[in-house]
This record gives C-alpha cells, structure tokens and sequence, in this order.
C-alpha cells in the first residue's frame, strides 16, 4: 500500500486521475490545504480492508493519521 501526500488544489484539477490511481493502484492519498492535512482518499475496498483489519493493522493506519493531523493552535486560553 502507497500513501501519497498532494495539495487540495492538485487533487481538485486532477481528480480522475486520482481516483483512478486509488481504485486501480490501492494507492491512498492525503489530502493537504495551506500545508496541513486535511482528508485522506483512499478506495471502498480499502476501507473495507481496514474495519476488517487487525488491531495491530489498525492502530498501524492510526498512527499514520495521528502524524499527518494538523495541529491548531488558535487563540488562547482564557486564565
């Protein structure tokens, strides 16, 4: 399994291709807006395969969304 990394702008101006990669390739894609991680694409049967993974598999797939999250820091803490 491939994960790729594309901005969203990319992603919209090439989105049959994408998608093409991800049915046809198994490749999965996150998505990036303003250099944060925004979404991840990946296919049906894909998906599939991850809810009837392993634990181990899944929190391998977790840990991966965990590192690609942004992390927002707005405003701050009223004392």
């Amino acid at each position: 399994m491939t994960t790729k990394a594309i901005a969203s702008t990319e992603a919209q101006n090439n989105f049959g291709r994408i998608l093409d990669d991800v049915v046809q390739n198994d490749v999965r894609y996150i998505i990036k807006r303003r250099h944060a991680s925004q979404a991840i694409l990946l296919s049906l049967s894909d998906f599939e395969a991850l809810l009837a993974a392993s634990e181990t598999t899944r929190q391998e797939f977790g840990r991966l969304v965990r590192e690609q999250s942004p992390l927002y820091d707005l405003g701050r803490p009223l004392a």
